[in-house]
């Protein structure tokens, strides 16, 4: 790559956007974040099962009154019958063998996309499944919990299931926010599912926003994601893409943002969290969302927060610098250890390169930026990564590093406004350099501008 003696042709990330890696449960059972199926009871099944409707892994067994095995085929003409005969069975006054029998139905349906589109128009049998997973033993919770995962999975039901319970995310806020509920992680995957699109987005900050006598209900997500074992029985991982979602509404970053609460220090520990790339990736998901706020920089930027070394420590290797390039770095990227890994995800690299990139977005942010060494750990991160797209964003902010200010009136990148041709080109020539990193044809990296007079390293 070329030395840029220019500003570059730079367009910032995309807006604040919503955590796509969601859970979605196949047949009845439950997909971790590492691959692994859980079946029914807990237990570890095949991860390549499959997971269609009529095909799910459930106990052995079959259940009375005139349904079928959960695990047994399901002619296509007969799927409609079936899903009419299962609503007395999610009845809150049923039999509780045949109303787990019944969830388990549902469950399975909500592994395939037929069943999820069959289920959509049933608003009856999504409120009494809504009811379902809130309630206690021995409601089988979890099942209905599980099965409302899938169907938050698919954005063209957040509408019918809105419409079936209005108050869906505030029933599951509580559920998710309490300390004892032992589904709370289910509870909270719904809630990150559903927060993906705007409506319930919109819905889910209400219900905050409305939330007594606890405090405000951010601060209590907060607190619930930063504090450790505040569910003994639940992890509350997904309590990070939850908030990354809500992120993308001004006044959750307002909230984020406000200097007297501290929030944004809270979370800083966790974009390393090593128990779980979801709870880290939501947090990093976060913290890139706040980044847009340009009005801040300064703040984050300085020793209040000190943003910069948290987002930086996770793309830094074991790499051995000279000593006078070790000076320039912050003391927490100085002299790691020799078995020191980067993030092993790449979706979560990538959101990192962005949001050091959105803080070199003013002029003041790229002298900070540069002044913190931030370009010696992005140039081995780009002799390092594989992946083309995180490789793509980390030329572009090397670019900004290295390349020559802009003129006058243009300094704040965020507020530069690009035409609609000009926008498209640079879309266009992305493109090209997305397939050109998918051929693997090597690029140079440009060296960092040296000072006058000074000696290379």
């Amino acid at each position: 790559m070329p030395r840029a003696s220019a500003w570059p042709r730079l367009r910032t990330p995309t807006p604040p956007r919503a955590h796509s890696r969601q859970p979605l449960i196949g047949g009845s059972s439950f997909r971790s974040p590492d691959g692994r199926v859980l079946g029914a009871d807990g237990g570890v099944g095949d991860p390549e099962a499959p997971a269609g409707m009529g095909e799910a892994r459930t106990r052995p067994g079959a259940s009375a009154d005139g349904l079928a095995p959960a695990g047994s085929p399901m002619p296509e003409a007969g799927v409609e019958a079936e899903v009419a005969k299962l609503l007395p069975f999610l009845a809150p006054a049923a039999r509780a063998d045949l109303q787990a029998e019944a969830v388990r139905h549902v469950l399975a349906l909500t592994g395939s996309g037929p069943g999820r589109a069959l289920l959509a128009g049933q608003a009856a049998l999504l409120r009494a499944l809504v009811e379902l997973a809130a309630a206690a033993a021995p409601a089988p919770a979890r099942d209905a919990a599980r099965a409302l995962v899938n169907l938050a999975a698919e954005p063209g039901l957040h509408g019918p299931l809105l419409e079936a319970e209005p108050a869906l995310p505030a029933r599951l806020l509580g559920r998710a926010l309490d300390p004892e509920w032992p589904w709370a992680e289910e509870a909270a995957a719904v809630l990150a599912n559903l927060s993906r699109e705007p409506a319930p987005c919109d819905a889910l900050m209400a219900a905050l926003a409305a939330e007594e006598p606890g405090g405000p209900g951010l601060e209590r997500l907060v607190h619930a994601l930063c504090t450790p074992d505040y569910n003994p029985r639940a992890p509350l991982h997904y309590l990070g893409p939850v908030l990354s979602n809500l992120s993308q509404r001004p006044a959750a970053r307002a909230f984020l943002l406000d200097r007297e609460r501290c929030v944004v220090q809270r979370l800083l520990p966790l974009a390393q969290f090593p128990d779980s790339s979801v709870r880290r990736g939501g947090v990093v998901g976060t913290l890139r969302n706040c980044c847009f706020e340009h009005r801040h920089h300064e703040w984050l930027l300085g020793p209040q927060v000190d943003i910069l070394p948290f987002l930086l420590l996770p793309l830094a290797g074991p790499e051995d610098f000279s000593e006078e390039e070790m000076e320039r770095l912050p003391v927490d990227l100085q002299y790691l250890p020799p078995d020191k890994q980067r993030e092993p995800d790449a979706d979560i690299r990538k959101m990192l390169v962005e949001a050091v990139m959105l803080l070199t977005a003013t002029a003041a942010g790229r002298q900070q930026v540069r002044r913190q060494g931030a370009y010696l750990i992005l140039r081995e991160l780009h002799s390092w990564e594989p992946e083309p797209d995180v490789q793509g964003a980390c030329e572009k902010l090397i670019q900004v590093l290295i390349g020559d200010e802009p003129e006058p009136g243009m300094e704040n990148l965020l507020e530069v406004q690009v035409p609609e041709d000009v926008e498209r080109r640079l879309q266009q020539l992305d493109h090209q350099e997305r397939e050109q990193h998918t051929r693997g044809q090597p690029e140079e990296l440009a060296p960092e501008p040296q000072a006058e007079g000074a000696t290379p390293t």
